[in-house]
């Protein structure tokens, strides 16, 4: 491609709406253009990195055996009320009618159509396994898009759907797809961590994302400096903690209940008993399935809710309204605690007692500071959790954090951050059973499909490549993702960067020819801007046969004959398409 003929709106200025650098490179570099919010136009160059990632893609899912399908963009609703998805799922779910006045929606997955096309087709055993993929324009009605591809309303996806006769092949299904996208991340350049993680909306009882690392990421995740361990922090398991040995404390004294004014905050409560957060008991309020619920932490730790949920076995768990809380208690919010809750009649006429867990954390504590329930600006001091909690519930309710111990091994978790990419979720019969899909098993019964389901963010791989390949002057795309693998520079009238655009091309190389009538340092700029892997300045010493090349990742600068440049290039790039850096070796 030439240059002169692309059409690379560069911009020197990012908007003003963008916060996050990826958005910000993907505007000026000329790849996108904001139509909405959260709704985006690709242009020339990023549909080529669109398409260059669809294609590695496509390759991987191929040769895992997968089927490419492609289903409708809008769904009746009859097949969401099958699942019970349709008034499950939210205000993100962009509901719609039609002429007739009959509700669809925009899908922004398609296990309901994909499990509707199945039940049709796959009637028996000797059909299975099966999986169908699509890559297709997905929609869901962000409240706040945000950080241009990450977060926005419609994306492009490749959604993947497993169809197997029993729970052991439907793990087997599983690993292949685990595999498949290890394969894939890694062809594109990405440094990247596989790490449980929580099922969701979408519901299964295995999950794997793949979180690509960057100080920008959303996600928080810790993985093991000695195993492979590796996991979102709302699902990392954390130990179990014993109670120290009751001896130690030889005879302590009760709790004794203190006046606290204007202590309300953990911070607050520290400062006024002179201690550490980590020696106080932090409460914090829910309404669960409409119910008063509790989880207390040690007043350093941070609640995690996915924990929480599971600990009291609901459906729904809301952070509580103040008022409503102690209306249905009368407890004082800011001052609830675990000791003595149990003896205390809590219950209001109109409602109940709350249920309340601990985290496992707090049985480690040799004593501690925790709210008086019924006493407002009051504390209990000396609470020794061995002695005066030993009868209470205690599970496993806190975010992992760095430095905590591994659950698989003797080692220490790291924290990183993460942008999600891809998703793999083992469903079972969660859709299968609601939409009464089944087929005829080989003992001549009939089962419903064991399922799992397989989604990668095409669009947003392209900021978080960035996010993670980038410097001041704009981006360094991985060669596998790149518009354009090569930028031959003429910035000295010569025939010579003719030859090697034309010689590069019939080599099978993505080159671009910037052919411009413009200054040296606009092409300089542009080309850094856009992100070109290898770029070769066709300068002053092209009647030298002599060139400057350039790897944009490193930036190291070589000058190198013509003689054999080609061939060496074509070897390099060849390499670096399986993800790995550019190696240049000088003539």
């Amino acid at each position: 491609m030439r240059a002169s003929q692309l059409h690379q709106p560069t911009l020197r200025e990012p908007p003003k709406d963008a916060e996050v650098i990826s958005h910000q490179y993907l505007v000026r570099g000329g790849y996108i253009r904001r139509v909405a919010a959260g709704i985006y136009s690709f242009l020339p160059l990023g549909v080529r990195s669109l398409e260059k990632v669809k294609t590695i893609v496509r390759q991987e899912m191929n040769r895992a055996g997968a089927q490419e399908v492609f289903m409708p963009a809008i769904v009746p609703a009859e097949l969401w009320q099958e699942s019970g998805r349709w008034d499950f799922y939210g205000p993100e779910l962009l509901r719609i009618k039609d002429r007739k006045q009959a509700d669809f929606c925009v899908g922004p997955t398609h296990e309901e159509v994909v499990v509707d096309m199945a039940r049709k087709d796959l009637r028996s055993y000797k059909q299975l396994p099966v999986n169908f993929y699509q890559i297709q324009t997905k929609f869901r009605d962000e409240m706040r898009p945000r950080a241009g591809l990450m977060r926005g309303r419609e994306c492009i996806m490749k959604d993947a759907y497993s169809f197997d006769a029993s729970v052991e092949g439907a793990h087997k299904s599983y690993k292949v797809m685990y595999d498949a996208y290890q394969r894939i991340f890694t062809r594109l350049g990405l440094d990247f961590r596989a790490v449980e993680a929580d099922t969701g909306n979408i519901g299964g009882s295995m999950s794997h994302e793949f979180q690509v690392l960057a100080e920008s990421g959303e996600d928080n995740i810790v993985s093991c400096d000695t195993c492979d361990f590796a996991a979102n922090v709302e699902k990392a398991p954390l130990p179990v903690k014993d109670f120290p040995d009751l001896a130690a404390f030889g005879s302590s004294p009760e709790p004794s209940l203190e006046h606290t004014p204007g202590a309300k905050s953990i911070e607050n409560v520290s400062r006024f008993f002179q201690l550490q957060p980590r020696d106080v008991i932090k409460a914090v309020l829910y309404n669960a399935d409409d119910q008063p619920a509790v989880a207390f932490v040690r007043g350093d730790h941070e609640v995690n809710e996915v924990k929480v949920k599971e600990a009291l076995g609901v459906k729904s768990l809301q952070f509580a309204d103040a008022k409503w809380f102690k209306e249905r208690t009368g407890l004082h919010p800011g001052y609830v605690g675990p000791y003595m809750l149990e003896n205390i009649n809590l219950a209001s006429p109109r409602g109940s007692a709350p249920r309340s867990v601990l985290d496992w954390d707090i049985r480690s504590m040799q004593t501690a500071v925790t709210g008086s329930n019924q006493h407002a600006e009051h504390h209990y001091r000396g609470v020794v959790p061995a002695r005066d909690l030993a009868d209470a519930q205690y599970a496993d309710l806190r975010m992992a954090i760095a430095a905590d111990p591994c659950p698989k091994c003797a080692g220490k978790l790291r924290a990183f951050k993460g942008i999600e990419v891809g998703h793999v979720f083992y469903l079972g019969q969660k859709y299968s059973k609601s939409m009464n899909a089944t087929f005829l098993a080989q003992d001549g019964t009939e089962k419903p499909f064991e399922m799992g389901c397989y989604g990668i963010g095409v669009s947003r791989i392209l900021s978080a490549a960035i996010e993670q390949n980038n410097d001041a002057r704009g981006i360094q795309w991985p060669v596998s993702i790149a518009p354009f693998e090569v930028a031959v520079l003429a910035v000295d009238p010569s025939d010579l960067a003719e030859k090697l655009y034309t010689d590069l091309l019939a080599a099978g190389i993505d080159v671009v020819l910037d052919d411009r009538e413009e200054r040296p340092g606009v092409k300089f700029n542009d080309a850094d801007l856009i992100g070109y892997p290898l770029q070769i300045i066709v300068g002053r010493k092209a009647a030298e046969g002599i060139v400057e090349v350039k790897i944009r990742k490193s930036g190291e600068r070589l000058e190198m004959s013509t003689a054999d440049l080609v061939a060496k290039v074509v070897k390099a790039i060849v390499d670096a398409r399986m993800g790995t850096a550019i190696q240049l070796g000088a003539a």
